[in-house]
């Protein structure tokens, strides 16, 4: 069988995650993706995911087949994607939805220009929470004391950072960390890592990244 990632491309969408399915048999396909899932179970832990099954069609077993095994690794399965009616009525009997939000076609350029995905959260990361993600994360929450971001792209926190950022981690020293509140346990870009940051008094918005120096620097981050 071919590798898991030929077989099954997973990205990140406004609303979670979205596995792409090529043109390869049910089984070889379903097999894939949950082999991603295994490895990389912190990643996937809670995650809401879609999947575009291109022309597969699909009847009641095989849906309810892949949701069980999903729920299993806490992962919930929530839309299907495909061109086939009996796929989509399928889908519709399960409760599941058969359509996402897309970018608009200027946007969905500029992301394929630039290979980059994005992870977005929309809540806080509490203690002992791991997300690792190929790509940029944002979150629109607070990273408590004892969790952890770790991107190969940037990081955007909507909120207080109390625990761990890794940005850059596969070598990328462009890639910066953003927060209202940077306070964080250890921040690290590509390979420079930041002593432990004491909370302000007077919090302002902040954005970590590697200056000219080679040093990790933050400076005040201009959100208007």
């Amino acid at each position: 069988m071919e590798k898991a990632t030929s077989l099954v491309q997973i990205k990140g969408i406004r609303d979670g995650l979205l596995a792409a399915f090529t043109a390869a048999a049910w089984d070889d396909l379903c097999f894939a993706l949950l082999a991603q899932i295994d490895e990389r179970p912190s990643f996937f832990q809670g995650a809401r995911l879609a999947i575009d099954v291109g022309s597969q069609i699909l009847k009641v077993n095989h849906l309810v087949d892949l949701r069980d095994r999903l729920s299993e690794r806490n992962v919930s399965l929530w839309a299907v994607i495909g061109e086939s009616p009996t796929t989509e009525h399928t889908a519709q009997l399960l409760g599941l939805a058969t359509r996402i939000s897309k970018p608009r076609p200027e946007e969905t350029q500029r992301a394929d220009a630039a290979e980059d995905t994005a992870l977005y959260i929309n809540k806080t990361l509490r203690s002992g929470k791991r997300v690792e993600f190929p790509g940029h994360v944002v979150v629109m929450g607070d990273v408590n004391a004892g969790a952890e971001i770790v991107a190969d792209g940037s990081v955007i926190v909507w909120g207080r950072v109390r625990g761990m950022i890794h940005a850059g981690a596969k070598g990328d020293r462009t890639a910066t960390i953003c927060a209202l509140d940077l306070s964080a346990t250890q921040l690290r870009i590509a390979t420079e890592v930041s002593a432990l940051l004491k909370p302000q008094k007077s919090p302002k918005p902040e954005i970590a990244s590697i200056n000219p120096e080679g040093h990790l620097q933050s400076e005040i981050w201009h959100t208007g």
